[in-house]
């Protein structure tokens, strides 16, 4: 009996539902809650699959599943990938692959991190170059951190002055400034497994439990061919099993806002009925045919195509002892 676990935190919906599916199929996998009563370097997992929802917050779980990988167990996402991954290089990535993505600048962190003081920034020209920044982004722009998430430490910046005086707020985070993209149609995007693509309209200046209450029918049926076939890219070049993607539509363009979502929003209350039963499903074949696929012998885990061509990205996996197939 092949076995997957379900790793999470504070969320309760999606993951009581998915162990629930994966155990009414009856194809023999068995689904349940992970359990850790003692965590020891170098001893399997015991699971052949891990969905994984929650280590990306929590330090101790994500050394966990990586040991856990480390022994062949298939953890989604790549948690391995989720360490070295971050927006301003999923960004890059994109710009690569000729998805659209706003105009981005890195800006370094405004207050020295620690056991670091001006000689470790001795390379970095200060002032910045700020007049061609400001003439390449323009304003309004978004200040962001450029690996996090949730919409924490946002910024919307209308002048440099602002700039300056929100950067101060930022202590030691590394920071992105990103042109604003003013749309008339938003969508976000489910990927699941690399293949299956659920495309909902999505609109972020709404309340989050009336976001997925949107319309936009003057996007074109070739609009909506080209958003899926920039989430199919995307998520092959970055390797994500789990995933969503969302786009800003601009004079007919989608760009690609935020797709770097290792745990995305699945709550009933939040996306709906309709796209959560439809996630739900997707996940639960994906649990079921990865499990019944798995080989403890070999590695489980879903390197990107853009990981598989770096050299750094092989060097990464055998640093960890973990080696592409």
């Amino acid at each position: 009996m092949k076995k997957v676990g379900i790793l999470h935190g504070q969320e309760n919906a999606f993951p009581t539902a998915l162990i629930e599916s994966i155990n009414a199929r009856n194809q023999g996998v068995v689904a349940e809650q992970v359990k850790i009563d003692k965590f020891i370097q170098g001893e399997a997992s015991g699971y052949d699959v891990i969905v994984d929802r929650i280590s990306h917050d929590v330090p101790f779980y994500r050394a966990w599943v990586k040991n856990a990988a480390a022994f062949g167990t298939a953890v989604l996402n790549n948690p391995y990938w989720l360490d070295t991954e971050e927006k301003f290089i999923a960004n890059v990535v994109a710009l690569q692959l000729g998805v659209p993505v706003p105009k981005t600048v890195l800006l370094p962190s405004n207050q020295h991190p620690p056991d670091t003081n001006e000689n470790s920034f001795r390379n970095l020209m200060m002032p910045l170059d700020w007049e061609t920044i400001f003439n390449h982004i323009g304003f309004p722009a978004y200040m962001k951190p450029y690996a996090g998430g949730g919409w924490k430490h946002v910024f919307k910046i209308r002048n440099a002055e602002e700039l300056y005086t929100k950067h101060q707020e930022t202590g030691t985070l590394v920071m992105l400034l990103q042109e604003e993209i003013i749309f008339d149609a938003y969508f976000r995007c489910y990927c699941i497994g690399g293949t299956d693509v659920r495309i909902m309209p999505y609109e972020p200046r709404n309340p989050h439990h009336l976001r997925y209450v949107a319309d936009f029918p003057h996007v074109t049926e070739e609009l909506m061919h080209t958003m899926k076939e920039h989430v199919l890219t995307l998520n092959k070049a970055l390797g994500y099993d789990i995933n969503t993607i969302e786009f800003a539509v601009r004079d007919g363009i989608p760009y690609a806002i935020d797709f770097t979502n290792p745990a995305p929003d699945a709550n009933p209350d939040s996306v709906g009925q309709e796209n959560f039963d439809w996630v739900l499903n997707a996940v639960t074949d994906m649990a079921i045919r990865r499990a019944l696929a798995h080989d403890p012998s070999k590695n489980n885990l879903n390197w990107g195509s853009f990981m598989r061509r770096s050299a750094n990205g092989l060097q990464v996996a055998e640093h960890h002892g973990v080696i592409m197939q």
